[in-house]
């Protein structure tokens, strides 16, 4: 009997690929409302209910959001950020998670005890601002990036990845003569790619989203990243409508949120697949392996 041919099979596969598919449309559903509603007329979104698909378009929203010129100088902070502040993290993630995956380092287990610390107990909110201010990184796009140079959680990952690399390599590296960081940025950094990638677009990620320490940290609107920038362009929507040489009727708040939502979630969006190959190993770095 071919089992493939089971009628209990084919039931299997049919109610996997129905739950599947109704998953997908939940997560692609808001995406399609956001998307929709930054391309709809102010006065089909006046009516309400679900919107999908405009029936009339308008791109008064985009318009209004890019009538600011400094929308493109936040973006700027924020890709600087974003590709400075991933660059931080991973060096010093790599630079730290290296020497702890060896056995023979003194010290190690009482470093990965304060490592763990960190993952529990944090200093808060205070004691954090007078440390950055201590370091006169207050106003400054270090106060965004320095900080939080290390995950504690990634670190854990990659020095287990790294404990994972034979020392065969390495043993053989040193005989060449390769030194120890001739080791990590020839040899292991190389072999750990996909995990090096999927840490990269966590850390990406967050710098990009970077919102509530900017706020903190960052007094100067002129070094504002995007987050920060587009919070006070929706929160002043409809105050400066007409400032900004906006009738009422040609724009609604809501469809602002949503174009705001759009642009501020696009860049990421097109990174992605170019790094979704690394990412799909990188997630299963901690797998058990047959």
């Amino acid at each position: 009997m071919n089992y493939d041919k089971t009628f209990g099979n084919r039931m299997f596969d049919a109610v996997n690929y129905t739950l599947l598919l109704i998953i997908a449309v939940v997560c692609v559903l808001p995406f399609v409302y956001v998307l929709a509603i930054s391309f709809t007329s102010p006065s089909e979104v006046a009516k309400g209910g679900l919107i999908l698909f405009p029936k009339e378009w308008s791109l008064s929203a985009y318009k209004y959001i890019f009538s600011t010129d400094t929308l493109m100088r936040s973006m700027l902070v924020s890709i600087y950020i974003t590709v400075v502040g991933t660059f931080i993290n991973l060096l010093f993630t790599a630079l730290m998670a290296y020497p702890l995956a060896k056995k023979q380092l003194r010290g190690r287990q009482t470093i990965l005890l304060a490592v763990l610390f960190t993952m529990l107990f944090s200093g808060g909110m205070i004691p954090t601002y007078f440390v950055v201010k201590g370091l006169h990184l207050t106003n400054t796009l270090w106060s965004l990036m320095i900080p939080s140079a290390i995950s504690a959680f990634n670190l854990i990952v990659l020095k287990n990845f790294f404990q994972e690399i034979p020392d065969g390599l390495e043993d053989s590296a040193k005989i060449d003569g390769c030194t120890d960081l001739g080791v990590l940025f020839r040899i292991v950094l190389p072999l750990s790619l996909p995990a090096m990638a999927t840490f990269g677009l966590f850390y990406a990620v967050a710098h990009w989203n970077q919102f509530f320490n900017a706020i903190i940290y960052i007094n100067d609107n002129a070094k504002w990243p995007i987050q920060v920038l587009l919070r006070e362009i929706i929160m002043l929507a409809q105050s400066r409508i007409g400032d900004t040489g906006f009738d009422e009727a040609e724009i609604q708040p809501l469809t602002i949120r949503m174009a705001v939502i759009v642009f501020a979630t696009l860049p990421i969006l097109i990174v992605y697949p170019f790094l979704q190959k690394h990412f799909t190993k990188g997630v299963l770095l901690g797998s058990v392996k047959g």
